[in-house]
């Protein structure tokens, strides 16, 4: 395989996942870390890795929030060959492994999109169960997260979550319930040189 993986900016991946991950959209993430994979110039895959989405999930998992990342988007193009994904998710992981105190990593595989998280698996990831059932925003054929109409910034709802809002008032917007994703969560094993 002659791919290289790279750290990048989420300016340079966002129309990439918009058009090639099943969600369309990176709207509300909190972005800490994004990669590239590529094919020699050309991008083929983006990784993104966030603050996880749920805010005090953490707490099952680690002390301090800032220990555990979430995998919040992963695609790459249709024709690329099999296992590029765990081959992806593996570069990424090393890099954040050597480059940051990160210890853990959760994932979540969306049982609605027939993603049972086969590429967690075989990149590592335990696998710890279901998450509980939950509901969505579908607005023009995109999907969002319920908290969507509450996200803010300064203090002030977003532009599309007000937007969204008014559309689930007037019936443009509706709400669909979905079943519990698969949760994944891979450790970082660091060895400690002691003095």
């Amino acid at each position: 395989m002659e791919y290289t993986v790279k750290p990048v900016k989420i300016s340079d991946i966002k129309s990439f996942v918009e058009k090639w991950h099943y969600s369309h959209n990176i709207n509300g993430l909190k972005v800490s870390y994004c990669f590239g994979l590529f094919d020699g110039d050309s991008l083929v895959g983006a990784c993104v890795f966030g603050e996880i989405a749920m805010a005090n999930v953490y707490k099952k998992y680690v002390t301090n929030r800032h220990d555990l990342m979430e995998l919040r988007r992963l695609c790459c193009i249709d024709n690329t060959p099999k296992n590029t994904e765990s081959f992806f998710i593996g570069k990424c992981l090393r890099w954040l492994k050597n480059n940051t105190t990160i210890q853990k990593v959760i994932s979540y595989a969306d049982n609605h999109y027939n993603h049972t998280g086969i590429v967690y698996k075989a990149s590592n990831f335990k696998y710890l169960g279901k998450t509980a059932k939950g509901k969505i925003i579908n607005y023009n054929g995109k999907i969002y997260h319920d908290k969507t109409i509450r996200t803010k910034y300064k203090g002030k709802l977003k532009p599309y979550a007000v937007k969204i809002k008014q559309a689930l008032q007037d019936g443009t917007a509706f709400y669909e319930d979905r079943v519990g994703k698969n949760i994944y969560l891979y450790e970082f094993h660091r060895i400690i040189l002691k003095n």
